[in-house]
């Protein structure tokens, strides 16, 4: 082979063993670590020991620490405990001093309950006695004042002194009523009080048996736990102050409001006699307007009753009267009719000898008098017949008018004053 043909192959097969190679799993070798002189070496052992011996000493000083720290607060939790114990023991005394004061107003509270339950019942009887049958009574003696008629169905004395014991009865209901609203007011506070007195005896006792089962206890007890939250073990944020405070406030409060239940009852007292003495003097004053109210009425009825008598006369005459109109104008009608035939007999003149003469004219006066005369009569006549059916219609009204004036006496003398009896007021 010459050199020419071994150029030409290699550089024909040089691109195909490339090839190959590139094809190949490729293997990468790590490199070397570096190397520390002995210096180095030397140093790092030094440092080691160094360390060591600076932990043993430091574990040393701790062990010491912590036997004297053990000591210490064992001691501290003796003293802490006796400290406690003692704290505990003054705690009680001083909640039941506190309690003992809670009691005693708790007593006085009960008996100012007691008695003021005896004042409502009066105030309640009252206003049952006024509802049911004061009140009653004088609606009823209205309701039967409505049964008058005609005129005497008046707003009289009566009727203004009913409305007024009406109002009066009312006046003294709305002021019992307001009186025991008061009452109730009085007895919710002094049972709220109590209430609240109850609800802090309750708590004291509470915490007086919590510590005294605290003082009992023993750091060998078995019940004995540990507290292993987040949040704070100890809840409270009261201080003695404040609640010192909470209870001295419900002992005055309670206190308090012993103070002013006493007062109401005198102020009921006055309020019961006051409105008896007031509905008293509107009862009598309602009774006098309906005693003179049927003065009045027997009064009206026997006027009326005369009125009637001299009517019934009146119609009489007056029906006598017509008569005698009646029998004028019969008369009238002869002198109408021959002065009317005289006057046409000589219209039948002819002639000449139908002339005005003074026997025509005086015809025709006499006929013009006889007519004015008629129609006197007749409107006479028309003014008398109005006047006497004015007149019967007078005594009918009359007849009416005394029957409502029985009909007012029935009610107001045997009806309301019936019943005005069974009224009668008392001491509550």
């Amino acid at each position: 082979m010459t050199d020419t043909q071994f150029g030409v192959r290699h550089a024909i097969g040089a691109p195909i063993a490339t090839k190959r190679l590139a094809e190949q799993n490729t293997v990468c070798i790590p490199p070397r670590g570096a190397k520390f002189t002995i210096e180095e070496w030397r140093m790092s052992n030094e440092q080691r020991c160094r360390n060591t011996e600076d932990q043993q000493q430091l574990a040393d000083r701790i062990m010491g620490e912590s036997e004297r720290i053990r000591e210490e607060t064992a001691e501290q939790a003796e003293i802490m405990k006796a400290t406690t114990d003692r704290r505990i023991e003054e705690r009680i005394g001083d909640v039941e001093f506190i309690k003992k004061e809670l009691e005693i107003q708790r007593k006085e509270i009960c008996h100012e309950l007691e008695a003021l339950s005896v004042f409502r019942t009066r105030i309640q009887d009252c206003l049952a006695f006024l509802q049911t049958n004061a009140l009653e009574i004088c609606r009823k003696c209205l309701v039967l004042r409505e049964g008058r008629i005609g005129i005497d169905l008046v707003v009289d004395d009566v009727e203004n002194a009913l409305q007024q014991e009406i109002t009066a009865i009312l006046g003294g209901q709305s002021l019992l009523k307001r009186t025991l609203e008061q009452l109730n007011e009085q007895m919710r506070r002094l049972r709220s009080i109590r209430y609240l007195l109850d609800r802090d005896l309750q708590y004291k006792q509470v915490a007086i048996d919590s510590d005294r089962g605290s003082l009992s206890m023993k750091s060998t007890d078995l019940c004995l736990s540990v507290y292993e939250g987040y949040e704070n073990l100890d809840p409270a944020n009261i201080s003695i102050d404040e609640y010192n405070a909470v209870s001295n406030k419900n002992i005055k409060q309670a206190a308090r409001e012993v103070t002013s239940a006493r007062p109401i009852k005198v102020y009921i007292e006055i309020v019961l006699n006051q409105v008896i003495d007031d509905l008293r003097t509107a009862f009598n004053k309602c009774n006098h307007e309906f005693n003179e109210r049927i003065k009045q009425t027997k009064s009206a009825k026997e006027k009326l009753e005369d009125m009637h008598r001299e009517t019934t006369e009146k119609i009489s005459n007056m029906q006598h009267n017509i008569l005698q109109l009646q029998k004028a104008l019969s008369d009238k009608e002869g002198n109408i009719g021959l002065a009317h035939t005289r006057l046409g007999r000589r219209a039948q003149r002819i002639t000449a000898e139908l002339v005005k003469d003074s026997a025509g004219q005086s015809l025709f006066y006499e006929c013009e008098m006889l007519r004015y005369s008629v129609e006197k009569l007749q409107q006479m006549l028309q003014e008398t017949t109005a006047s006497l059916r004015y007149l019967l219609q007078a005594q009918i009204q009359l007849e009416e008018d005394i029957n409502v004036k029985m009909n007012t006496l029935k009610i107001d003398e045997v009806d309301c004053m019936t019943l005005r009896v069974s009224m009668g007021y008392h001491a509550y």
